[in-house]
């Protein structure tokens, strides 16, 4: 076994994962990037996270709600950056996953990037048996809004709708090494590095002092992302009006009309189509197609104790 599989063995429990991630370009780089600046790659990855209010949180305002809740729950942020998105960002992050995606999911997600750049929130919380990636997924609630929870934060922001979830973490500190190559370049990744190491090397003042700031940047990034993208509905049936004004339709069904605009390149106005088709539209590809499956706290404790 390899030194990158061997610590990757130790950062997620999930064994399909690290034979996955042990040629991604993505983990090699911040692995060597976080050696070479003297940081344990092992000490980073379970004690970070990050955050990522993608477009659907600038559209419904939720940055601020959710800088409360990590507040409120010991979560404290390390750094704020403003990301462009686009269809190759979506792909990056979601690799290993979007195989099972329908190929109308990959359109309306083509969709929401283009609606407005994301935010990115690396965090840190006190020690705990659970490394913080870990908590952070829990705590933020499931994609299906049947299954999520008061205190959660997804429940928190609302808009019950499996593909605007508003917010996506890391499932545990492997996660966390590849993300971070994939919204940062390698300068902003020194910077980063530079403050957690300065926030864990000082005392609760300095801590304390790096929050705020980061807090305040993120606030600042969101003025700016607001300013630039409009504040939108995220009704059914308002959205399938807009398209039917759009498309000036007969009487056909939403799903076929959206879905026939959408494959033939139709204008309609795409945040109408994103919201419409995240309920009319199937998210899923047929069977058989195999994906890493989302790792939960269960998987970790199980697996590690």
């Amino acid at each position: 076994m390899s030194g990158l599989e061997e610590l990757l063995a130790r950062l997620t429990p999930q064994p399909e994962k690290v034979t996955a991630y042990r040629g991604d370009t993505y983990v090699a780089e911040t692995v060597e990037q976080l050696e070479r600046l003297g940081v344990d790659p092992a000490a980073f990855a379970t004690g970070h996270s990050m955050l990522l209010l993608k477009p659907d949180a600038i559209v419904a305002r939720a940055v601020e709600p959710t800088l409360k809740w990590l507040g409120d729950n010991d979560y404290r942020v390390v750094a704020a950056d403003r990301v462009p998105v686009n269809r190759h960002l979506a792909r990056a992050l979601w690799y290993y996953a979007w195989n099972i995606a329908s190929p109308e999911r990959r359109r309306l997600a083509d969709l929401l990037v283009d609606i407005s750049d994301a935010l990115v929130l690396v965090v840190t919380a006190p020690a705990d048996p659970l490394p913080v990636p870990v908590r952070l997924a829990r705590a933020k609630g499931p994609t299906d809004p049947r299954r999520r929870r008061p205190g959660e934060l997804r429940h928190l922001l609302g808009r019950d709708n499996y593909l605007l979830n508003l917010v996506h973490t890391p499932d545990d500190p492997a996660d966390v090494l590849r993300e971070l190559a994939i919204y940062f370049p390698e300068p902003r990744r020194a910077q980063i590095i530079g403050q957690t190491s300065r926030a864990a090397a000082g005392d609760a003042g300095v801590a304390a002092l790096e929050h705020a700031s980061a807090v305040d940047r993120a606030g600042a990034l969101a003025a700016e992302l607001y300013a630039v993208t409009p504040e939108r509905s995220f009704d059914h049936d308002a959205a399938l009006e807009r398209i039917r004004d759009d498309l000036a339709p007969a009487d056909s069904d939403p799903a076929t009309l959206l879905n026939t605009a959408l494959t033939h390149g139709t204008p309609v106005d795409p945040w109408s189509a994103i919201v419409l088709g995240s309920r009319v539209l199937p998210m899923r590809a047929g069977t058989g197609a195999q994906t890493l499956r989302p790792v939960t706290a269960t998987d970790w404790t199980e697996t590690f104790g």
